[in-house]
C-alpha cells in the first residue's frame, strides 16, 4: 500500500515520454534533459522517503482500521508469517514496512545502475530508457514494493538488511561530506571574488558565517561535555569529543597554512567552519546511539532530567532494551534523525542541480556545466512552454550508473535513519534495540570526513602536476 501511494505520486508528477518532465506543469522552467531526468528520479527517492515516514505515524493502524474494517483484520498472507495466524494492518507498517519500502528504492536504484553501465552518449539505446518510460519504471517499482512485503516476516531478513544500510550510510555519509565540501568552496569563491570587486560586504559576510559556523560546533561540543559525557562510564564520549575537537583545529590549521594556500587559493577557514560544524554533528549523532543510558539520555531526558529514570523503559533513544516498534513512543524520530533527513534532503536537491563541481564530478561529468536552464536551443526561446531539450547528443553530462549508485546509497541512509539506526531484537520485529555498531559507523565517518577535507587542501600542493 505504502509503496503504490509513492509510486503514484511520482507517476502523476513525470508519467511518460522521452523527456523526464515533458509534460509538467507550464509553469515548470525550461531544463536540460540531463537535469530533468536527475530530478525525477530524485523524486522517486523523496516521495518514497515521505511514504516510509508515513507508515511511522503513531496511530495509523488504527487509523486504517476504521477506514477499512473489512480488509485491514484477520488477514491471512502466505509465506509472510505462520498460515495459522492472522495479521491486522499494524503488523505490516512501522519498521516492517521502512525496512521493504526503502529495500525496494534500493533493488530499483541497483536494476537501473547495471543496466546503465558505459552509457556514453544519448544515441545509445539505453539512454532512452533513462530518460524515459516513466509509466513503466513506475510499474517495476510498484512491482517490487509489493513482492518485498511478501519477504518473510521471521526477522532474518531486516538484521541482513540493517547491515547492508549501515554499509551503505557509511559511504552516503561520505558522500555528504564531498558535496558539502563543494559547496563551501563553491561559496567561499563566489563571495571572495565579489569581495575582490569592490563589495566588502561580502568579506564581512565570510566572516560572521565563520564564526557562526565555529561557535555552533564549539556548542555542540560544550553540549556534548555535559549532558553525554559527564556521567561516570562514559569515558568513550569525552573522547569521541576531545580526539575530534583535535581533528578540526588541526584541519583548520593546515587549510591556513601559507603552503597550502600557495598551491590552494580557494582553501579558507569558511571551509574549514563547515566542515568543522558537520563533524561535530556527525560526534553528536554518534553518541545517540550509545546503548547506555546514562550516556545518552536524548532531548527527552536533557529537557527533563528529573523524569529520565522514570521513563527510561518507554523513551526508544535512550534505553539499551528492545523498544517496541509500534509504540507511539518509538515512531517519534529523535533529533538526530530529523537534522539527518534535512541534511539528507539538501544533498539530494544540491546534487540534482549543482553545476559542473565535485558534486557532479561523483556523478562522472563530462560537461563544463549542468544548470538547469543554460544553453537553451535558439529555436526554442520564443516559445511559451515548458521546454526538455537534450544536451547528451555528443557524450553524457554524468555517469548515469553513478547516479544511480548515489540514490541507492541514498535510500539505505535514509531506511536508517527513519528507524532510528536500531537493530532488530526480535523474530516478530515487534522490538528493537539500540545498534552500537551504527554508533561506530557514524564516528568512523566522523574520522574519514576530516581526512578527505584535509586531503582536498593539500592535494594540490602534494600533486603539483595535476589540475584541480
Amino acid at each position: 500500500m505504502g509503496c503504490a501511494i509513492g509510486s503514484l505520486l511520482s507517476s502523476v508528477t513525470c508519467c511518460c515520454g522521452s523527456a523526464a518532465c515533458s509534460l509538467c506543469c507550464k509553469a515548470c522552467p525550461s531544463m536540460k534533459n540531463s537535469t530533468s531526468t536527475r530530478l525525477a528520479y530524485a523524486l522517486f527517492l523523496v516521495l518514497g522517503a515521505m511514504v516510509s515516514a508515513i507508515m511511522l505515524i503513531p496511530g495509523l493502524g488504527d487509523t486504517l482500521d476504521k477506514i477499512l474494517p473489512g480488509v485491514c483484520t484477520n488477514i491471512s498472507i502466505p509465506f509472510v508469517i505462520d498460515h495459522n495466524q492472522l495479521i491486522n494492518c499494524k503488523s505490516i507498517i512501522g519498521y516492517f514496512a521502512v525496512y521493504r519500502i526503502c529495500f525496494s528504492l534500493a533493488c530499483f536504484y541497483a536494476l537501473f545502475m547495471v543496466i546503465m553501465i558505459y552509457v556514453r552518449n544519448s544515441n545509445d539505446p539505453r539512454a532512452s530508457i533513462q530518460n524515459g518510460f516513466w509509466f513503466f519504471k513506475f510499474l517495476i517499482l510498484l512491482g517490487i514494493c509489493i513482492g518485498a512485503f511478501f519477504i518473510p516476516q521471521n526477522g532474518a531478513f531486516e538484521e541482513v538488511f540493517m547491515y547492508f544500510g549501515i554499509v551503505g550510510g557509511f559511504f552516503f555519509i561520505l558522500i555528504q561530506l564531498i558535496l558539502i565540501i563543494d559547496f563551501a568552496h563553491s561559496w567561499n569563491e563566489s563571495w571572495v571574488e565579489k569581495f575582490e570587486d569592490g563589495d566588502r560586504e561580502y568579506y564581512y559576510g565570510l566572516l560572521i558565517f565563520t564564526g557562526i559556523f565555529y561557535i555552533l560546533a564549539l556548542t555542540v561540543a560544550i553540549l556534548g561535555y555535559v549532558y553525554y559525557a559527564s556521567n561516570s562510564g562514559c569515558g568513550l564520549h569525552i573522547f569521541f569529543i576531545t580526539f575530534n575537537l583535535i581533528l578540526c583545529i588541526g584541519a583548520t590549521v593546515i587549510s591556513v597554512l601559507p603552503k597550502v594556500q600557495e598551491y590552494n587559493t580557494s582553501s579558507g577557514i569558511l571551509q574549514s567552519s563547515f566542515v568543522s560544524l558537520y563533524v561535530m554533528y556527525l560526534t553528536w549523532s554518534a553518541m545517540t546511539n550509545n546503548s547506555n543510558p546514562q550516556c545518552n539520555p536524548g532531548i527527552f531526558g536533557i529537557i527533563h532530567p528529573s523524569n529520565i529514570k522514570a521513563n527510561l523503559t518507554t523513551i526508544s533513544p535512550i534505553t539499551s532494551s528492545p523498544v517496541n516498534p509500534y509504540s507511539p513512543s518509538s515512531h517519534v524520530l529523535d533529533a538526530s534523525s530529523i537534522v539527518s533527513l534535512i541534511l539528507w534532503l539538501a544533498v539530494i536537491v544540491y546534487s540534482t542541480f549543482s553545476s559542473a563541481s565535485k558534486g557532479d564530478k561523483l556523478m562522472g561529468s563530462n560537461k563544463e556545466s549542468t544548470s538547469l536552464t543554460e544553453a537553451e536551443p535558439e529555436d526554442d526561446k520564443d516559445l511559451d512552454r515548458q521546454k526538455v531539450w537534450d544536451d547528451e547528443s555528443d557524450s553524457v553530462a554524468y555517469s548515469y550508473s553513478g547516479c544511480h549508485l548515489i540514490f541507492l546509497l541514498a535510500s539505505l541512509y535514509v531506511m536508517m535513519t527513519l528507524t532510528n539506526w536500531y537493530k532488530p531484537s526480535t523474530s516478530d520485529l515487534t522490538s528493537f534495540k539500540s545498534n552500537e555498531p551504527s554508533m561506530w559507523v557514524k564516528i568512523v565517518s566522523s574520522w574519514m570526513c576530516v581526512l578527505i577535507y584535509v586531503w582536498t587542501c593539500v592535494a594540490p600542493l602534494v600533486l603539483r602536476d595535476r589540475v584541480f
